[in-house]
């Protein structure tokens, strides 16, 4: 506020400097202008008085300007977080009584952004996510969804400086991981598989990559309001009982008949190889690969909120 007071008043005082020289050029045209001269006189000084004033306008409306900037300028932590709930951390019985536990669940992610939008985005429009403002976060990170006990926390992933606001939107990829041991997967699942008297040891590799738009988290609780020394976070979700089904559901329910089950896996997982898309397609019928196909984009979640992907 200052600095507009000290803006306001040098424009004032330069004005009021040239004040003697437009008056004595007036003192001097009144011997012209004869008795017209003082109506002229008084129109210009009502003019000088309307510029100063107009003046102080310009200069308060330049503050309001600089604090509403100053004001969205502010910034707090926003972290960005990958879980596989609880069908990763503590197990689960797929829809054909295969009781799955695993030990590592790998699942690398990138060109990880955060939106503020208005109207709300709706995954179900299958549009991209339209905003040229957003903060992200840089890079590629392989994350482990079974890491912890099974009460663990999910994953961090990392963290921006955001600006404030409620963040109601979120798009991520997918991809191969460039190292490591999932390098070549997007998502390399490794665990165990128990049915009546067998126990199988599994590894099953996706690598179709895909890029997912999300809304508004959908959970406990709200997810993505930033305030000022208020972090906030926004989670990616898993849901891997796409792909398995989930044994505590009906078996005509709508989850269930949609995916694949785990005895096709069973039967591969005898022969101690990397479960792949390629494997799949050799041994599946073209119904079933086709069934197996359709579930991978719908993993990433929003908490129970859906997302829209598409293939890269």
């Amino acid at each position: 506020m200052q600095h507009g007071c000290n803006t306001l008043r040098s424009r004032a005082t330069n004005i009021y400097a040239i004040k003697p020289a437009i008056f004595n050029f007036l003192q001097g045209n009144q011997l012209i202008l004869g008795g017209i001269g003082m109506k002229v006189t008084r129109l210009l000084f009502i003019l000088l008085v309307l510029l100063i004033l107009s003046m102080a306008g310009c200069s308060s409306n330049d503050n309001e300007m600089n604090n509403n900037h100053s004001s969205s300028s502010q910034t707090a932590v926003l972290e960005f977080k990958a879980n596989g709930e609880d069908f990763v951390r503590q197990g689960f019985t797929s829809k054909d009584g295969w009781d799955i536990s695993f030990d590592k669940v790998y699942l690398t992610l990138s060109d990880i952004k955060a939106y503020i939008t208005d109207p709300p985005y709706e995954p179900d429009s299958e549009e991209a996510i339209m905003s040229s403002d957003y903060p992200s976060l840089p890079g590629t990170f392989t994350v482990d969804l079974a890491e912890g006990g099974e009460e663990a926390d999910p994953i961090r992933v990392g963290e921006v400086a955001a600006p404030l606001g409620f963040y109601n939107a979120l798009s991520w990829q997918m991809l191969q991981a460039p190292s490591g041991e999932a390098m070549g997967h997007s998502i390399l699942m490794q665990g165990t598989a128990c049915k009546d008297d067998k126990i199988l040891p599994f590894k099953i590799g996706i690598s179709k990559e895909y890029q997912y738009y999300a809304g508004e988290f959908i959970g406990d609780e709200r997810k993505g309001i930033v305030a000022a020394d208020s972090p906030a976070d926004l989670e990616m979700t898993f849901h891997f009982d796409h792909i398995f089904g989930d044994g505590e559901l009906p078996a005509d329910d709508g989850l269930n008949t949609a995916a694949l089950g785990f005895d096709p896996f069973a039967e591969l997982a005898e022969k101690d190889q990397v479960i792949t898309e390629e494997v799949l397609a050799e041994h599946l019928s073209a119904a079933e690969y086709q069934q197996y196909l359709a579930m991978l984009p719908t993993l990433g979640h929003v908490g129970e909120g859906h997302a829209f992907a598409v293939e890269l």
